[in-house]
Protein backbone atom coordinates (compact mmCIF):
# COMPACT_ATOMS: atom_id res chain seq x y z
CA UNK A 1 0.00 0.00 0.00
CA UNK A 2 1.07 3.72 -0.96
CA UNK A 3 0.24 7.35 0.82
CA UNK A 4 -2.28 7.72 -2.15
CA UNK A 5 -3.97 4.31 -1.67
CA UNK A 6 -3.79 4.48 2.33
CA UNK A 7 -5.74 8.14 1.53
CA UNK A 8 -8.39 6.71 -0.83
CA UNK A 9 -8.76 4.33 1.76
CA UNK A 10 -9.95 6.56 4.37
CA UNK A 11 -11.82 8.86 2.06
CA UNK A 12 -13.80 5.82 0.57
CA UNK A 13 -14.72 4.28 3.52
CA UNK A 14 -16.58 4.77 6.80
CA UNK A 15 -17.23 7.89 8.29
CA UNK A 16 -18.21 9.43 11.45
CA UNK A 17 -16.94 10.02 15.11
CA UNK A 18 -18.00 6.16 15.74
CA UNK A 19 -15.08 5.65 13.61
CA UNK A 20 -11.48 6.06 14.92
CA UNK A 21 -7.85 5.90 14.02
CA UNK A 22 -5.30 5.47 16.09
CA UNK A 23 -1.91 6.19 15.32
CA UNK A 24 1.81 5.21 17.62
CA UNK A 25 4.02 8.23 17.99
CA UNK A 26 7.48 7.62 17.80
CA UNK A 27 8.52 5.99 13.98
CA UNK A 28 4.64 6.15 13.00
CA UNK A 29 4.23 10.13 13.14
CA UNK A 30 7.47 11.17 13.77
CA UNK A 31 11.20 9.43 12.33
CA UNK A 32 13.19 7.97 14.95
CA UNK A 33 12.77 8.39 19.04
CA UNK A 34 11.86 11.70 20.37
CA UNK A 35 12.26 10.56 23.87
CA UNK A 36 16.21 10.85 22.98
CA UNK A 37 15.76 14.79 22.37
CA UNK A 38 14.15 15.17 26.20
CA UNK A 39 17.44 13.54 27.08
CA UNK A 40 19.92 15.15 25.04
CA UNK A 41 17.91 18.70 26.17
CA UNK A 42 18.51 17.81 30.12
CA UNK A 43 22.38 16.33 28.77
CA UNK A 44 23.36 19.93 27.50
CA UNK A 45 21.31 21.74 30.30
CA UNK A 46 24.20 20.09 32.75
CA UNK A 47 20.88 18.35 34.38
CA UNK A 48 21.66 14.91 33.89
CA UNK A 49 23.93 13.23 36.63
CA UNK A 50 26.68 10.82 36.21
CA UNK A 51 24.75 7.97 37.54
CA UNK A 52 21.58 9.01 35.52
CA UNK A 53 23.32 8.45 32.76
CA UNK A 54 25.12 5.33 33.59
CA UNK A 55 21.59 3.97 34.59
CA UNK A 56 20.08 4.71 31.42
CA UNK A 57 22.87 3.44 28.91
CA UNK A 58 22.64 0.00 30.77
CA UNK A 59 18.70 -0.06 30.76
CA UNK A 60 18.80 0.40 26.93
CA UNK A 61 21.71 -2.34 26.62
CA UNK A 62 19.44 -4.70 28.12
CA UNK A 63 17.04 -3.94 25.55
CA UNK A 64 13.16 -4.66 26.09
CA UNK A 65 12.49 -7.72 25.21
CA UNK A 66 9.80 -8.21 27.92
CA UNK A 67 7.27 -5.88 29.46
CA UNK A 68 9.36 -6.16 32.71
CA UNK A 69 12.19 -4.84 30.77
CA UNK A 70 10.06 -2.16 29.60
CA UNK A 71 9.01 -0.61 33.08
CA UNK A 72 12.33 -1.68 34.67
CA UNK A 73 13.55 1.29 31.93
CA UNK A 74 10.71 4.18 32.02
CA UNK A 75 11.59 3.65 35.74
CA UNK A 76 15.26 5.07 35.46
CA UNK A 77 13.76 7.42 32.64
CA UNK A 78 11.31 9.09 34.50
CA UNK A 79 12.89 9.11 37.73
CA UNK A 80 15.17 11.87 36.24
CA UNK A 81 12.27 14.02 36.11
CA UNK A 82 11.62 13.95 39.98
CA UNK A 83 10.60 17.28 41.19
CA UNK A 84 10.24 19.31 37.63
CA UNK A 85 6.42 20.64 37.48
CA UNK A 86 4.14 19.82 34.84
CA UNK A 87 4.15 23.28 33.24
CA UNK A 88 7.82 22.97 33.12
CA UNK A 89 8.10 19.50 30.97
CA UNK A 90 5.02 21.18 28.98
CA UNK A 91 7.32 23.97 28.24
CA UNK A 92 10.30 22.18 27.23
CA UNK A 93 8.11 19.79 25.15
CA UNK A 94 6.84 22.66 22.77
CA UNK A 95 10.29 24.07 22.45
CA UNK A 96 11.73 20.83 21.82
CA UNK A 97 8.30 20.27 19.05
CA UNK A 98 9.02 23.32 17.59
CA UNK A 99 13.07 23.45 17.48
CA UNK A 100 13.38 19.99 16.44
CA UNK A 101 10.76 17.55 16.54
CA UNK A 102 8.52 18.82 14.18
CA UNK A 103 11.09 18.64 11.67
CA UNK A 104 11.04 14.95 12.04
CA UNK A 105 7.17 14.65 11.18
CA UNK A 106 6.44 12.67 8.47
CA UNK A 107 4.61 14.42 5.63
CA UNK A 108 2.50 11.18 5.14
CA UNK A 109 1.48 10.56 8.55
CA UNK A 110 0.59 14.93 8.07
CA UNK A 111 -1.77 13.87 5.19
CA UNK A 112 -2.87 10.72 6.47
CA UNK A 113 -4.07 11.86 9.99
CA UNK A 114 -5.99 14.85 7.92
CA UNK A 115 -7.93 12.53 5.71
CA UNK A 116 -9.09 10.76 8.41
CA UNK A 117 -10.14 14.01 10.46
CA UNK A 118 -12.19 14.93 7.26
CA UNK A 119 -13.92 11.83 7.48
CA UNK A 120 -14.97 12.47 11.16
CA UNK A 121 -13.09 10.19 13.01
CA UNK A 122 -12.18 10.22 16.40
CA UNK A 123 -7.88 10.89 16.34
CA UNK A 124 -6.91 9.44 19.00
CA UNK A 125 -2.41 9.43 19.67
CA UNK A 126 -0.97 6.12 21.33
CA UNK A 127 2.06 5.90 22.86
CA UNK A 128 4.39 4.80 25.48
CA UNK A 129 5.74 8.27 25.98
CA UNK A 130 4.91 10.78 28.48
CA UNK A 131 2.18 13.23 27.56
CA UNK A 132 4.71 16.43 28.12
CA UNK A 133 6.67 14.77 24.82
CA UNK A 134 4.18 14.16 22.54
CA UNK A 135 0.89 16.96 23.63
CA UNK A 136 2.84 19.63 21.97
CA UNK A 137 2.85 17.40 18.16
CA UNK A 138 -0.96 16.64 19.48
CA UNK A 139 -2.24 20.55 19.79
CA UNK A 140 -0.18 21.16 16.05
CA UNK A 141 -1.84 18.13 14.53
CA UNK A 142 -5.35 18.72 15.24
CA UNK A 143 -5.49 15.62 17.55
CA UNK A 144 -7.61 15.90 20.64
CA UNK A 145 -7.20 12.48 22.08
CA UNK A 146 -4.00 11.66 23.78
CA UNK A 147 -3.28 8.07 25.31
CA UNK A 148 0.16 8.06 26.94
CA UNK A 149 2.14 6.46 30.11
CA UNK A 150 1.12 8.22 32.95
CA UNK A 151 3.61 9.88 35.54
CA UNK A 152 2.44 10.83 39.18
CA UNK A 153 2.02 14.47 39.94
CA UNK A 154 1.74 15.82 43.00
CA UNK A 155 0.78 19.71 43.56
CA UNK A 156 2.21 19.89 39.85
CA UNK A 157 5.07 18.98 40.29
CA UNK A 158 6.54 15.12 39.28
CA UNK A 159 7.33 12.37 41.76
CA UNK A 160 9.49 10.45 39.36
CA UNK A 161 7.05 7.25 39.63
CA UNK A 162 5.05 6.32 36.77
CA UNK A 163 1.44 6.22 38.45
CA UNK A 164 0.45 2.61 36.67
CA UNK A 165 1.24 0.64 33.62
CA UNK A 166 2.80 1.98 30.85
CA UNK A 167 1.28 1.68 27.38
CA UNK A 168 3.97 -0.88 25.99
CA UNK A 169 2.92 -3.78 24.30
CA UNK A 170 -0.65 -5.18 25.90
CA UNK A 171 -0.68 -1.66 28.38
CA UNK A 172 -1.13 0.36 24.82
CA UNK A 173 -3.42 -2.30 23.60
CA UNK A 174 -5.26 -2.34 27.13
CA UNK A 175 -6.20 1.46 27.16
CA UNK A 176 -7.13 1.67 23.28
CA UNK A 177 -9.65 -1.57 23.72
CA UNK A 178 -10.69 1.22 27.04
CA UNK A 179 -10.89 4.22 24.69
CA UNK A 180 -13.19 1.89 22.33
CA UNK A 181 -15.37 1.68 25.01
CA UNK A 182 -15.94 4.81 27.06
CA UNK A 183 -16.37 6.64 23.45
CA UNK A 184 -18.89 3.95 21.87
CA UNK A 185 -16.06 3.35 19.03
CA UNK A 186 -16.56 0.65 16.15
CA UNK A 187 -13.72 -0.93 16.49
CA UNK A 188 -14.19 -3.56 13.69
CA UNK A 189 -14.57 -0.43 11.31
CA UNK A 190 -11.64 1.42 12.95
CA UNK A 191 -7.99 1.98 12.17
CA UNK A 192 -4.42 1.41 13.70
CA UNK A 193 -0.80 2.56 12.74
CA UNK A 194 2.04 1.28 14.17
CA UNK A 195 5.87 0.47 13.17
CA UNK A 196 7.05 -1.77 16.56
CA UNK A 197 6.88 -5.58 16.55
CA UNK A 198 5.94 -4.77 20.18
CA UNK A 199 2.77 -3.53 18.87
CA UNK A 200 0.93 -6.23 16.82
CA UNK A 201 -1.73 -6.81 19.62
CA UNK A 202 -2.39 -2.96 19.51
CA UNK A 203 -2.79 -3.06 15.97
CA UNK A 204 -4.99 -6.09 16.26
CA UNK A 205 -7.52 -4.21 17.90
CA UNK A 206 -9.44 -2.63 15.37
CA UNK A 207 -10.59 -3.88 12.01
CA UNK A 208 -7.91 -1.79 9.93
CA UNK A 209 -4.55 -2.22 11.36
CA UNK A 210 -1.50 -0.72 9.33
CA UNK A 211 1.79 -1.78 9.69
CA UNK A 212 3.40 1.62 9.00
CA UNK A 213 7.49 2.01 8.66
CA UNK A 214 7.41 -1.64 9.93
CA UNK A 215 10.00 -3.11 11.71
CA UNK A 216 11.65 -6.25 11.10
CA UNK A 217 9.35 -8.09 13.67
CA UNK A 218 6.27 -6.00 12.82
CA UNK A 219 6.74 -6.75 8.62
CA UNK A 220 7.07 -10.72 9.54
CA UNK A 221 3.66 -10.38 11.52
CA UNK A 222 1.99 -8.35 8.94
CA UNK A 223 2.54 -10.60 6.12
CA UNK A 224 1.55 -13.49 8.23
CA UNK A 225 -1.68 -12.03 9.24
CA UNK A 226 -1.86 -10.38 5.57
CA UNK A 227 -2.19 -6.26 7.13
CA UNK A 228 -1.72 -3.63 4.81
CA UNK A 229 2.40 -2.01 4.87
CA UNK A 230 2.76 1.75 4.16
CA UNK A 231 6.02 3.31 4.18
CA UNK A 232 7.08 6.76 4.62
CA UNK A 233 9.87 8.63 3.32
CA UNK A 234 13.02 8.80 5.90
CA UNK A 235 13.12 11.83 7.63
CA UNK A 236 16.71 11.26 8.92
CA UNK A 237 19.67 13.28 9.13
CA UNK A 238 20.89 14.47 5.42
CA UNK A 239 24.11 13.35 4.67
CA UNK A 240 27.19 14.27 2.23
CA UNK A 241 24.64 14.46 -1.21
CA UNK A 242 22.42 16.49 0.62
CA UNK A 243 25.72 19.12 1.30
CA UNK A 244 26.79 18.75 -2.55
CA UNK A 245 23.00 19.30 -3.75
CA UNK A 246 22.82 22.57 -1.39
CA UNK A 247 26.04 24.02 -2.01
CA UNK A 248 25.51 23.18 -6.10
CA UNK A 249 21.87 25.40 -5.91
CA UNK A 250 23.24 27.91 -3.62
CA UNK A 251 25.84 28.33 -6.36
CA UNK A 252 23.79 28.22 -9.42
CA UNK A 253 21.84 31.16 -8.04
CA UNK A 254 24.60 33.45 -7.27
CA UNK A 255 25.73 32.09 -10.94
CA UNK A 256 22.30 33.24 -12.20
CA UNK A 257 22.36 36.56 -10.93
CA UNK A 258 25.75 37.37 -12.34
CA UNK A 259 24.15 35.88 -15.44
CA UNK A 260 21.60 38.13 -15.42
CA UNK A 261 22.95 41.26 -14.57
CA UNK A 262 24.83 40.89 -17.71
CA UNK A 263 22.28 40.67 -19.85
CA UNK A 264 20.76 43.65 -18.30
CA UNK A 265 23.87 45.54 -18.87
CA UNK A 266 23.82 44.51 -22.49
CA UNK A 267 20.25 45.59 -22.96
CA UNK A 268 20.39 48.21 -20.64
CA UNK A 269 17.30 46.87 -18.75
CA UNK A 270 16.49 46.33 -15.04
CA UNK A 271 13.61 43.87 -16.55
CA UNK A 272 15.63 41.69 -18.31
CA UNK A 273 17.93 41.42 -16.04
CA UNK A 274 15.40 40.32 -13.51
CA UNK A 275 13.61 38.58 -15.59
CA UNK A 276 16.89 36.28 -16.67
CA UNK A 277 17.56 35.82 -12.78
CA UNK A 278 13.83 34.70 -11.92
CA UNK A 279 13.55 32.65 -15.07
CA UNK A 280 17.34 31.01 -15.08
CA UNK A 281 18.11 31.23 -11.25
CA UNK A 282 15.00 29.04 -10.14
CA UNK A 283 15.18 26.57 -13.14
CA UNK A 284 19.08 25.83 -12.59
CA UNK A 285 18.95 26.31 -8.69
CA UNK A 286 16.18 23.63 -8.50
CA UNK A 287 17.95 21.11 -10.66
CA UNK A 288 20.95 20.71 -9.31
CA UNK A 289 19.47 20.38 -6.13
CA UNK A 290 17.93 17.34 -7.82
CA UNK A 291 14.05 19.11 -6.80
CA UNK A 292 10.94 18.24 -9.43
CA UNK A 293 8.17 21.03 -9.04
CA UNK A 294 4.84 19.70 -10.28
CA UNK A 295 2.31 22.72 -10.90
CA UNK A 296 -1.44 22.16 -11.19
CA UNK A 297 -3.86 25.56 -12.18
CA UNK A 298 -0.92 26.80 -14.05
CA UNK A 299 -2.22 29.09 -16.35
CA UNK A 300 -3.93 30.90 -13.19
CA UNK A 301 -0.12 32.29 -12.90
CA UNK A 302 -0.41 34.05 -16.13
CA UNK A 303 -4.28 35.04 -16.65
CA UNK A 304 -5.04 37.36 -13.85
CA UNK A 305 -2.10 40.07 -13.48
CA UNK A 306 -1.54 42.44 -11.79
CA UNK A 307 -2.57 40.02 -8.73
CA UNK A 308 -2.14 39.69 -5.16
CA UNK A 309 -0.03 36.29 -4.87
CA UNK A 310 -0.59 34.27 -1.78
CA UNK A 311 1.43 31.31 -0.40
CA UNK A 312 1.56 28.89 2.90
CA UNK A 313 5.12 29.91 3.84
CA UNK A 314 6.95 26.45 5.11
CA UNK A 315 10.38 26.68 3.67
CA UNK A 316 13.21 29.36 2.49
CA UNK A 317 12.68 27.39 -0.64
CA UNK A 318 8.94 29.32 -1.41
CA UNK A 319 10.41 32.52 -2.94
CA UNK A 320 12.55 30.00 -5.57
CA UNK A 321 9.33 27.75 -5.94
CA UNK A 322 7.07 31.28 -6.61
CA UNK A 323 9.93 32.57 -9.10
CA UNK A 324 9.40 29.34 -11.13
CA UNK A 325 6.18 29.53 -11.21
CA UNK A 326 5.16 33.54 -11.80
CA UNK A 327 8.67 33.98 -14.07
CA UNK A 328 8.46 37.92 -14.70
CA UNK A 329 6.42 41.03 -13.67
CA UNK A 330 6.74 40.28 -9.75
CA UNK A 331 8.23 41.50 -6.38
CA UNK A 332 7.44 40.39 -2.84
CA UNK A 333 6.78 41.61 0.58
CA UNK A 334 8.94 39.44 3.27
CA UNK A 335 10.55 40.83 7.05
CA UNK A 336 12.97 43.10 7.41
CA UNK A 337 15.82 41.02 8.48
CA UNK A 338 15.61 39.51 4.90
CA UNK A 339 16.97 42.87 3.60
CA UNK A 340 20.67 41.90 5.28
CA UNK A 341 20.51 38.34 4.25
CA UNK A 342 23.76 37.78 2.66
CA UNK A 343 22.18 35.56 -0.61
CA UNK A 344 19.05 36.96 -1.17
CA UNK A 345 19.09 40.24 0.43
CA UNK A 346 20.65 42.38 -2.31
CA UNK A 347 18.37 40.08 -4.94
CA UNK A 348 15.32 41.43 -2.70
CA UNK A 349 16.62 44.68 -2.93
CA UNK A 350 17.36 44.89 -6.72
CA UNK A 351 13.87 43.49 -7.44
CA UNK A 352 12.43 46.26 -5.59
CA UNK A 353 10.93 43.92 -2.68
CA UNK A 354 9.11 45.68 0.19
CA UNK A 355 10.88 45.00 3.75
CA UNK A 356 8.18 45.06 6.27
CA UNK A 357 9.01 45.12 10.23
CA UNK A 358 6.77 42.48 11.96
CA UNK A 359 6.87 43.88 15.61
CA UNK A 360 6.13 47.29 14.43
CA UNK A 361 2.22 47.14 13.14
CA UNK A 362 2.47 51.10 12.69
CA UNK A 363 5.04 50.47 10.71
CA UNK A 364 4.34 47.66 8.96
CA UNK A 365 1.59 49.36 7.47
CA UNK A 366 3.27 52.84 6.24
CA UNK A 367 5.57 50.20 4.31
CA UNK A 368 2.57 48.56 2.70
CA UNK A 369 1.24 51.17 1.37
CA UNK A 370 3.40 51.98 -1.78
CA UNK A 371 2.87 47.88 -2.64
CA UNK A 372 -0.46 49.60 -3.83
CA UNK A 373 0.58 51.49 -6.29
CA UNK A 374 3.45 49.07 -7.26
CA UNK A 375 0.27 46.81 -8.37
CA UNK A 376 -1.44 49.62 -10.22
CA UNK A 377 1.45 49.96 -12.22
CA UNK A 378 1.19 46.41 -13.31
CA UNK A 379 3.73 44.64 -10.91
CA UNK A 380 2.29 41.18 -9.28
CA UNK A 381 3.18 40.96 -5.84
CA UNK A 382 3.77 38.26 -3.50
CA UNK A 383 3.04 38.21 0.26
CA UNK A 384 3.04 34.78 2.97
CA UNK A 385 -0.50 35.80 5.10
CA UNK A 386 0.80 33.61 7.66
CA UNK A 387 3.80 36.38 8.17
CA UNK A 388 6.41 33.57 9.18
CA UNK A 389 7.91 30.38 8.04
CA UNK A 390 5.61 27.46 10.19
CA UNK A 391 7.66 24.73 11.54
CA UNK A 392 4.80 22.13 9.97
CA UNK A 393 2.55 21.61 6.96
CA UNK A 394 -0.30 23.22 9.19
CA UNK A 395 -1.45 26.33 8.31
CA UNK A 396 -1.02 28.98 10.48
CA UNK A 397 -3.48 32.29 11.06
CA UNK A 398 -3.50 34.47 8.25
CA UNK A 399 -2.61 38.53 8.55
CA UNK A 400 -4.82 41.29 6.77
CA UNK A 401 -2.18 42.98 4.83
CA UNK A 402 -2.15 41.12 1.87
CA UNK A 403 -6.16 40.91 1.43
CA UNK A 404 -6.25 44.80 2.33
CA UNK A 405 -3.48 45.70 -0.28
CA UNK A 406 -5.68 43.84 -3.03
CA UNK A 407 -8.64 45.48 -2.11
CA UNK A 408 -6.92 49.25 -2.04
CA UNK A 409 -5.86 48.20 -5.52
CA UNK A 410 -8.80 46.28 -6.77
CA UNK A 411 -6.99 43.61 -8.32
CA UNK A 412 -7.56 40.06 -7.49
CA UNK A 413 -5.94 37.42 -4.93
CA UNK A 414 -4.41 34.62 -6.50
CA UNK A 415 -3.79 31.45 -3.73
CA UNK A 416 -0.87 29.39 -4.36
CA UNK A 417 -0.95 26.38 -2.52
CA UNK A 418 3.00 24.85 -2.03
CA UNK A 419 3.01 20.87 -0.65
CA UNK A 420 6.34 19.29 0.64
CA UNK A 421 8.38 22.64 0.39
CA UNK A 422 9.19 21.85 4.17
CA UNK A 423 9.91 18.00 3.19
CA UNK A 424 12.50 19.42 0.93
CA UNK A 425 14.12 22.25 3.14
CA UNK A 426 12.53 22.43 6.87
CA UNK A 427 12.55 25.52 8.58
CA UNK A 428 15.55 25.15 10.91
CA UNK A 429 17.41 23.48 8.38
CA UNK A 430 20.05 24.48 5.48
CA UNK A 431 20.47 21.47 3.85
CA UNK A 432 18.31 20.77 0.65
CA UNK A 433 17.01 17.46 0.21
CA UNK A 434 16.00 15.89 -3.46
CA UNK A 435 11.86 15.03 -4.07
CA UNK A 436 9.45 16.52 -5.53
CA UNK A 437 7.10 19.78 -4.63
CA UNK A 438 3.77 20.19 -5.55
CA UNK A 439 2.22 23.20 -6.45
CA UNK A 440 -1.02 24.35 -7.26
CA UNK A 441 -2.31 27.98 -8.21
CA UNK A 442 -5.77 28.08 -7.37
CA UNK A 443 -8.34 30.42 -8.95
CA UNK A 444 -8.06 33.87 -8.43
CA UNK A 445 -10.68 35.76 -5.87
CA UNK A 446 -12.20 38.71 -6.49
CA UNK A 447 -12.53 41.23 -3.89
CA UNK A 448 -14.01 44.55 -5.85
CA UNK A 449 -17.17 43.62 -3.37
CA UNK A 450 -15.20 43.39 -0.39
CA UNK A 451 -16.20 45.49 2.62
CA UNK A 452 -13.44 45.90 5.77
CA UNK A 453 -16.19 44.95 7.99
CA UNK A 454 -16.33 41.20 6.74
CA UNK A 455 -12.65 40.74 5.85
CA UNK A 456 -12.35 38.54 9.01
CA UNK A 457 -14.68 36.07 7.51
CA UNK A 458 -13.28 36.76 4.21
CA UNK A 459 -9.95 35.25 5.37
CA UNK A 460 -10.95 32.48 7.37
CA UNK A 461 -12.54 30.90 4.05
CA UNK A 462 -9.23 31.37 2.47
CA UNK A 463 -8.01 29.47 5.20
CA UNK A 464 -9.97 26.86 4.84
CA UNK A 465 -9.40 27.01 0.92
CA UNK A 466 -5.91 26.41 1.64
CA UNK A 467 -6.28 23.37 4.50
CA UNK A 468 -8.96 21.89 1.60
CA UNK A 469 -6.55 21.79 -1.21
CA UNK A 470 -3.77 20.52 0.85
CA UNK A 471 -5.42 17.52 2.22
CA UNK A 472 -7.35 16.82 -1.21
CA UNK A 473 -4.87 17.65 -2.87
CA UNK A 474 -6.29 18.13 -7.06
CA UNK A 475 -5.49 15.75 -9.50
CA UNK A 476 -5.58 18.10 -12.76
Amino acid sequence: MNIEQALHRVRTGPQGREVAAFFDFDGTIVHGFSGLHFFRDRLLAGKVTAAELASTMVNGLRGTDSEADFERFVAVAFKAWRGHSEEELYEIGQRLFMSTIAGHLYPEAWQLIGAHQNAGHTVVIASSASRYQIQAAADALGVEHVLFTPLEVVDGVLTGRVDGKSLWRSGKADATRAFIEEYGIDGPRSYTYSNGGEDAEFLATTGNPTATNPDGTLDRIARERKWPILRFRPRGTPGVKEAVRTAAAYGGIVGSVWTGLGLGLVNRSRKVALDSIMNIGSDVSLALAGIDVRVRGEANAWEHRPAVFIFNHQSQLDPVLLAKVLRHDFTGVTKKEMATDPLFGPLLRFAGATFVDRGNTERAVEALAPVVDTLRQGTSVIIAPEGTRSPTPQIGPFKKGAFRIAMQAQVPIVPVVIRNAGEILWKHSTLLRSGTVDVAVLDPIDVSEWRVADLDTHITAVEDLYRKTLTDWPIA
